[in-house]
C-alpha cells in the first residue's frame, strides 16, 4: 500500500481530496496545523489508513520524520490568496516557498511530489492569447511570487507534477467564501447585489471534486506525466467577473450586477488560460461551473459567512 503524506490535508482542498485518496486505497498521513479550528476530516478518522497530526510544515524535525515514510507528497499547505499573504507576508513566504525548499532537502530520488500551485503566476495575460504551460510567468502578487519559485524548485528537483490550478470553486468541509465563484454566489445568495470592480478582469475555474480528481489522475499517470506543469480548468470558463456574475443570474433572476466607475480589484489577474495539455493526457474535468453554482446555493443554504473564509 503506498503511503501519501498531504500536508495541509484539513484544507480547502484536502478536505476533499483526502476521503478520495483512502478510497482508493491509499495510505494517508495528513500533517495541519488546524488554524481555524476545522473538524473537516472528522468523517474520515474511523478509516484504518488515515493518520492525522497536528503541526507546522515549518518544524523541520517534525517534517523530517513524515517525510521518510511518504512515498507520494502533496503539499497543500500554504497561505492561499494575495489578500492574506500581503497581510503577513513573512508567514506567507516561510509557508508558501520555504517550507517547500525544506521538504525537498529531505526527499529521496524515488519519492513523488504531486504540487498545486496557482496559475495566478501569469499575472496580467494578453487579451486574445491563452496562457499556457510555455508562456512566462509574471505574477502580480507575493503569492503568486512565492508559488512560482516553490514550483520551479520542485520541477527542477524532478520526479515531480506541478498542477497550475485555476480559481477553485464549490463546496467542502473546510469551507471557504472568499474565493470568487463561492464569494459571488454567496453575494446573489445573501445580499442579492454586487458592486463589481474592474468587472472585465478574466480568469479561469475548476471544481474542487476535479482538482482532487486531477491528483488521483496524477498518480495514475504519474511516469507519463512527470516532471512537467499542467494548467487545470474548465476550457469553457475562461470568463469575466462580469460574465461570471450573469451565470449567476440564470439561476438567482434577482441578483442585481452594479458596475462601479471607480475603484480597483486588489487581485489584479486577468488572463484566459488553455487547458489543452492536460486534456492531452485523458483528463476531462466532471463538474461544469452552473453545476458548482447551484451546488454552492444549496450549501449558503446551511451555512453564513462568519466563519468560513481566509480574509
Amino acid at each position: 500500500m503506498e503511503r501519501i503524506l498531504v500536508t495541509g490535508g484539513a484544507g480547502y482542498i484536502g478536505s476533499v481530496l483526502v476521503p478520495e485518496l483512502l478510497s482508493a486505497g491509499f495510505e494517508v498521513t495528513v500533517v495541519d496545523n488546524f488554524m481555524y479550528r476545522q473538524n473537516s476530516l472528522a468523517q474520515v478518522c474511523a478509516h484504518p489508513n488515515f493518520h492525522p497530526v497536528r503541526g507546522d510544515v515549518r518544524d523541520e524535525k517534525l517534517m523530517a520524520g513524515l517525510l521518510k515514510n511518504a512515498d507520494v507528497i502533496i503539499p497543500l499547505a500554504a497561505l492561499v490568496g494575495a489578500p492574506l499573504c500581503d497581510r503577513d507576508p513573512v508567514a506567507a513566504t516561510s509557508t508558501n516557498k520555504d517550507a517547500i525548499l525544506m521538504m525537498l532537502r529531505h526527499l529521496s530520488r524515488e519519492q513523488r511530489v504531486l504540487m498545486p500551485v496557482t496559475n495566478s503566476g501569469y499575472g496580467i495575460g494578453e487579451k486574445t492569447a491563452h496562457c499556457t504551460e510555455k508562456t512566462p510567468l509574471r505574477p502580480v502578487s507575493l503569492y503568486g511570487q512565492d508559488k512560482v519559485a516553490a514550483e520551479a524548485a520542485v520541477l527542477e528537483r524532478g520526479s515531480a507534477i506541478s498542477f497550475r490550478l485555476a480559481t477553485v470553486f464549490g463546496m467542502s468541509p473546510r469551507m471557504r467564501i472568499d474565493l470568487l465563484v463561492n464569494d459571488f454566489v454567496c453575494r446573489a445568495v445573501y445580499d442579492r447585489f454586487i458592486v463589481l470592480f474592474e468587472a472585465h478582469f478574466r480568469r479561469n475555474f475548476i471544481h474542487i471534486r476535479d482538482v482532487a480528481r486531477v491528483f488521483l489522475h496524477g498518480l495514475k499517470n504519474f511516469q507519463t506525466m512527470k516532471n512537467e506543469a499542467y494548467n487545470v480548468g474548465l476550457s469553457d470558463a475562461n470568463l469575466s467577473k462580469l460574465d461570471l456574475c450573469r451565470k449567476i443570474q440564470e439561476r438567482l433572476a434577482d441578483f442585481v450586477i452594479m458596475e462601479a466607475p471607480v475603484g480597483r480589484d486588489p487581485d489584479k489577474r486577468d488572463y484566459i488560460v488553455s487547458n489543452e495539455k492536460i486534456e492531452k493526457t485523458g483528463f476531462k474535468p466532471a463538474f461544469s461551473l452552473d453545476q458548482g453554482i447551484g451546488e454552492l446555493i444549496k450549501g449558503y443554504a446551511m451555512i453564513k459567512n462568519t466563519l468560513y473564509t481566509n480574509l
